[in-house]
């Protein structure tokens, strides 16, 4: 009961939660394009505009009632609170925004504040502003207005993953248990885990801006994970019973021992999502702060309330088999697919390693052309209308908005210094990759003067300071190149700065792998800690970060082979191919998906070195480590893969995306790599397994001395473990993994 209290009590606190959530930060601030922009908007008026209105007419925009139906609207636009500026063919008379058929015109709105406040503006501005306008039909695009709809997107596809990933969770849980009492108790845990997800991001968007997504993403990594402790505690609950435990010493005996892998479990998560703040956007540092909270609320949930839950239950656990007539086997078809496959891995590890680790090279080989970019309105399906009306106006206009580079000179005067500014523009607009060059003097092509000055020019110009508008003319691809030219090429007055969303864009690229060295250290280095502290080998954490590593590799590869390359289309749904991935994602899925690969290293390993402990002998110990929690590791993966699958199956490319590459991730390491080549590798290096040097493993033994404890009982057949002697003091094996000293020998 009090359980079900708590989870009424975090829901209620989650109450008005999406309404609080914004979108955005795949930008990164404090770099040159931003600098630039902020002077751009401060003292030109200038920018990047927030959202591009597209008015169409059946006959041209220039007839008279055409033309006075768009002067009101422009005005009525202008009027509506959160608007800073508008300008539009109608007041400027700029043929860029005008179509080619001359039938529609472009209006491009300017907002007041943030990225996250114009997002919200648009929000509330657009729905009044799109529609029928006299002989005017108006549709909206813009950054502001994507951001809107994903967020609304993202919104109602939330109670679509909670209607489906809960109940399928919950399948595979009962199919995996058997015992409907079993598996409802993880199913409340990932309940309470959600209830307080919502609470944490409700609490969080009061203190800084969190994305829209991280409701997705944090519940689905929130639920996985809690379902998965719940299910290890479980597990490890039903076996000590089968033993003969009494429930009070069960419950004990569980949570010194899987209770302990889990703390130590959201311990390496933590460390994996905490790196995430070191990047410098916004999307991610809201997804660290979030998924840490949520992390840290799904290991205490399973020590606090699961412990009492199984107290409460005590034997009546298997109660409710409803598979138990499919669960029949004659006698000698006991031995598990997981015992076979370990056992044949590690009869020719040299063999199965190395096929399975080809197999992961193979995957791995796309990931070798990525490409990266930042989201924008190609994330959105291509029905929802902010997607459709930039396809529209990048078809029929001349002004490719979204791809105009800002050159500021603000150090120049477009008056004083005419002859310097010509002489400038002209070299911009002679590069082979430049299309045309727009100044307060005209407009310039191939190196010389095509346009005199008209009434747009004035806008590039102001006292003392004034800018180019310079469009490419070769592919999207090349945009960034032409960055690097610009900036490279010298410009009269001093120093000058190369803004617009290519630059935004390679910008942010830039400061994401110059962060990258650093949270890898971070991940590495916290994950080698903490493992060495848990099983008080050197080996296992090295081996632990290879192989999460090359996993890790594998899904990249198939990140890029499906989103970039555009294969399987037809499974996943259809989707915009952008030929890149989103500079974020991989961070994102390198984040969580290593954290989960270490969440699975931790309990499989834990299991080997107990039977090590306990038997001396490390192949068997291998074996019946993987054969005890392979089922247990398969099934976790399900569930959290069942808890992505509304991510998967999302219209919105980035949560696609984002929930393909764990899912893959987790799939594939609870598979491939924790059922052949950990088996293949720990068979190789033997009971070089469990050194460390006399030092470390004396430092082991006394951070660790709380685990050493009596033996508990075992299934007959298995041998008891024998008092061992290490470093001047006797220790018991238990089922907790103690034993030996780590740094000791076979007995």
């Amino acid at each position: 009961m009090t359980a079900v209290g708590l989870g009424a009590l975090l829901a209620f606190a989650a109450l008005g939660t999406p309404e609080r959530l914004s979108n955005g930060g795949y930008i990164a601030h404090g770099t040159e394009a931003t600098r630039a922009e902020s002077v751009l908007a401060q003292r030109f008026d200038s920018g990047i505009p927030d959202l591009v209105l597209h008015a169409r007419a059946d006959g041209p925009v220039t007839g008279p009632e055409a033309a006075a139906a768009g002067r009101e609207f422009v005005q009525q636009v202008a009027r509506r609170p959160g608007v800073r500026q508008v300008l539009s063919y109608w007041t400027l008379g700029d043929a860029r925004l005008l179509s080619e058929d001359g039938r529609a015109a472009l209006v491009a709105v300017d907002l007041q504040g943030d990225e996250h406040t114009t997002a919200r503006h648009a929000a509330t501005l657009v729905p009044g502003l799109t529609g029928p306008h006299g002989p005017l039909r108006v549709t909206a695009t813009g950054p502001a207005w994507v951001m809107a709809q994903a967020t609304e997107l993202s919104g109602n596809e939330l109670v679509r993953a909670e209607l489906i990933g809960v109940p399928l969770a919950a399948l595979v849980l009962l199919f995996a248990f058997g015992s409907t009492t079993a598996a409802l108790l993880p199913a409340l845990v990932g309940g309470l885990a959600v209830a307080g997800t919502f609470a944490v991001l409700r609490l969080l968007t009061a203190f800084l801006p969190v994305s829209a997504f991280a409701s997705n993403i944090t519940t689905a990594l929130g639920f996985g994970l809690a379902v998965d402790y719940g299910l290890f505690v479980v597990t490890r609950y039903r076996e000590e019973l089968a033993v003969g435990g009494d429930p009070a010493r069960a419950v004990i005996r569980t949570m010194r021992t899987a209770g302990r892998t889990v703390s130590y479990s959201a311990a390496t998560v933590v460390v994996c999502l905490s790196a995430l703040l070191l990047f410098p956007l916004g999307f991610l540092r809201s997804l660290a702060v979030a998924g840490v909270s949520v992390v840290v609320l799904a290991a205490a949930t399973t020590a606090l309330v699961l412990p009492a839950l199984l107290s409460v239950v005590g034997t009546r656990v298997d109660r409710g088999d409803v598979f138990a007539p499919l669960r029949r086997t004659r006698r000698g078809e006991g031995v598990s697919p997981w015992h076979r496959a370990a056992r044949a891995a590690t009869a020719r590890p040299v063999l199965a390693g190395g096929c399975a680790a080809l197999f992961l090279a193979t995957l791995a080989l796309p990931f070798a052309h990525v490409r990266f970019g930042v989201a924008d309105e190609r994330v959105l399906p291509e029905r929802v209308e902010s997607h459709a009306t930039a396809l529209t106006v990048e078809r029929d206009f001349h002004l490719p908005w979204n791809r105009t580079l800002t050159v500021l000179l603000p150090d120049v005067d477009a008056v004083d210094q005419e002859r310097e500014l010509d002489a400038y523009a002209r070299r911009v607009s002679a590069l082979p990759t430049v299309d045309q060059v727009s100044t307060g003097l005209g407009t310039y092509d191939d190196g010389r003067l095509v346009k005199g000055p008209d009434a747009g020019s004035l806008a590039h110009i102001t006292q003392g300071a004034t800018w180019l508008a310079v469009t490419g003319s070769g592919p999207p691809g090349q945009d960034e190149r032409l960055v690097e030219e610009l900036r490279a090429l010298p410009s009269p007055g001093g120093p000058h700065l190369v803004g617009g969303r290519p630059a935004r864009v390679l910008d942010t690229k830039n400061a994401v792998f110059a962060a990258l060295p650093t949270a890898a250290a971070v991940v590495v280095g916290g994950v080698l800690l903490l493992v060495f502290l848990f099983t008080g080998s050197v080996l296992v954490p090295v081996k632990a970060v290879l192989l999460g590593a090359l996993s890790l590799t594998a899904s990249f590869g198939v990140m890029v082979h499906v989103f970039q390359d555009g294969h399987l289309r037809g499974l996943l749904g259809d989707f915009t191919v952008t030929g890149e991935l989103e500079t974020s994602v991989p961070v994102l899925v390198f984040g969580a998906a290593f954290a989960l690969s270490m969440d699975y290293e931790l309990f499989l390993v834990s299991r080997i070195q107990e039977e090590y402990r306990a038997t001396g002998d490390h192949r068997g110990a291998v074996v019946t480590g993987v054969a005890r929690t392979g089922k247990m590791i398969t099934t976790a993966s399900m569930i959290f893969a069942v808890a992505l699958l509304p991510l998967v199956t999302s219209e919105i490319t980035l949560l696609k995306l984002i929930g393909w590459g764990l899912a893959s991730a987790v799939l594939v390491d609870a598979t491939v790599v924790r059922g052949v080549l950990v088996p293949a590798f720990m068979r190789l290096t033997g009971h070089a397994n469990w050194w460390a040097p006399r030092p470390l493993a004396a430092l082991h033994r006394r951070l660790d001395a709380g685990r050493w404890h009596e033996t508990p009982p075992r299934p007959a057949g298995v041998p008891h473990a024998r008092h061992l002697t290490g470093g001047g003091r006797q220790y018991e094996a238990t089922g907790s993994g103690s034993g030996r000293a780590p740094g000791e020998g076979p007995p």
